[in-house]
Order: C-alpha cells, then structure tokens, then sequence
C-alpha cells in the first residue's frame, strides 16, 4: 500500500500531498479523522474530510476516490 501511495503521490505532486500517519502514536487524529481500521485513507480538503477508503485498495480505486476532488490538470500551453 505504501509504494502504491508514494506513486499516486509523485504521479499528482502539483494537485495533491500524501501524509502517512501512524495511529498508535497519534491516538488523537485516529479520533478525529474517525479511523477504526488501518489502512484508512482519508482526503482532507479545506479542513473537511471529503473522502474516505478503509482497508486494502488498488490505484484505480484511489484515483476514483481522488478525481472528484482534483483540481483539473493545467494543459500544455501550445508553442
């Protein structure tokens, strides 16, 4: 799961940044983002959860979760 996330964060650098979190040691936000299991992916946008995945997921899955709530990509200016 983590190298599939470090690719979906390299891939969207420019529209997206992935933190990791380990829950045992920040008992708090497990509370406050409402993480019962792990892997828990939340998708924080203005403060606000707007999106969540719980257990294992594919990058196509991710990047559904996540296209909704992208910023579209700039296109190539044409030279």
């Amino acid at each position: 799961m983590e190298s599939l996330l470090a690719h979906i964060a390299r891939k969207e650098r420019s529209r997206l940044r992935v933190t990791k979190l380990d829950v045992e040691d920040h008992p708090e936000m497990a509370e406050r983002f409402k993480v019962a299991s792990a892997p828990t992916l939340v998708l924080v946008s203005g403060k606000r959860v707007v999106a969540r995945l719980e257990g294992r997921s594919t990058a196509p899955k991710i990047e559904r979760m996540l296209a909704p709530h992208l910023a579209p990509e700039e296109e190539p200016v044409a030279a």
